[in-house]
């Protein structure tokens, strides 16, 4: 019977990133001097996540996907996605602003690049003082005025700008315009998709003293002009229950805040689970065995294992994810 499956991160320099990965997340990057990116769970190809752990330890998520098929993702799932997984896991740790951006929904993705789409969610995990993101537009516009704001670089004017502080979350569906700010760490919950159109980069120069590409016209045809009324997604969470945060098409997002041990029951949902450890230690008991979840760390409940026990370490807080 399969396992809770660990996989080995797959970390990313960028040139925006910084070093919380390390030292809130205990994430081991080695000698990358600006880690901005940890994906913790992926079937993106060329980066396509490695078990950690038990007897799987070494085969890739393809891999075990093509031999337990509906075990490991649920049948609907499995007869959606065949053996391509359905979402990316990040944790995101931004020291400088990224580019200001937008994503391409299925229909556009599969049209240009026969590829998913890219709807998103963000929670966060630790802000500065003052940091903010965007999110969507703060009134209608249309492509005449969104193009002169871009030529003048005062797009940030028309866009939403959110401060932001630990247990917010952002929903970011395909289409909406979208930056991530400064001082800002965060787990990313998103479709299988490294899709994204870069729309402007604040003039930034890489170490080389080039300025990274920009896709102004492939931009224009994926963005959704309407007013973004509410970037910011409102919730309640209780202790030792699955608090909803996000639930869209793509993924359900659920927020658990424990401080006793809670018994999971997944009969009435056919698909995988994922939990994110975002504070303390958890124990994951099943079947009479026992696997430990970090903070910083991601694993896999494959969609077979039913039942099972939430055991945390005094305090902890996990993201719970999950295709309905």
């Amino acid at each position: 019977m399969l396992y809770p499956l660990k996989f080995k991160p797959i970390y990313k320099d960028k040139i925006w990133g910084g070093n919380k990965l390390k030292t809130i997340l205990n994430k081991d990057f080695g000698a990358l001097p600006n880690c901005g990116e940890s994906w913790e769970l992926s079937g993106v190809e060329g980066d396509v996540s490695v078990v950690a752990n038990g007897f799987l330890e070494g085969n890739t998520l393809s891999e075990i996907i093509e031999i337990y098929m509906s075990d490991l993702l649920g049948e609907k799932v499995y007869e959606k996605f065949g053996i391509e997984f359905p979402l990316l896991i990040k944790f995101i740790d931004a020291n400088d602003v990224l580019s200001i951006q937008v994503h391409p929904d299925d229909k556009l993705a599969v049209e240009r690049h026969h590829a998913f789409g890219k709807t998103e969610m963000w929670y966060i995990i630790q802000a500065d003082e003052g940091a903010e993101l965007i999110s969507g537009f703060n009134k209608t516009i249309n492509k005449e005025i969104y193009l002169k704001h871009l030529e003048d670089k005062t797009l940030k004017n028309i866009l939403n700008v959110e401060k932001v502080k630990s247990g917010n979350v952002f929903f970011i569906p395909a289409g909406r315009v979208h930056a991530i700010g400064s001082g800002i760490l965060l787990a990313e919950i998103q479709q299988t998709s490294d899709v994204t159109y870069r729309i402007y980069d604040w003039d930034r120069l890489d170490a080389q003293g080039n300025s990274r590409e920009l896709h102004t016209e492939l931009a224009l045809g994926a963005i959704n002009f309407e007013h973004c009324k509410n970037p910011r997604e409102n919730y309640k969470a209780n202790k030792n229950v699955s608090s909803n945060v996000v639930e869209c098409e793509y993924f359900t997002t659920n927020i658990i805040e424990l401080d006793k041990p809670l018994q999971k029951d997944y009969n009435n949902i056919d698909s995988f689970v994922i939990y994110m450890c975002l504070e303390g230690n958890v124990s994951i008991c099943y079947n009479e065995k026992i696997e430990t979840l970090k903070i910083g760390e991601t694993i896999l409940i494959p969609a077979e294992l039913k039942e099972l026990t939430l055991q945390p370490i005094k305090n902890a807080k996990v993201l719970e994810v999950y295709i309905k």
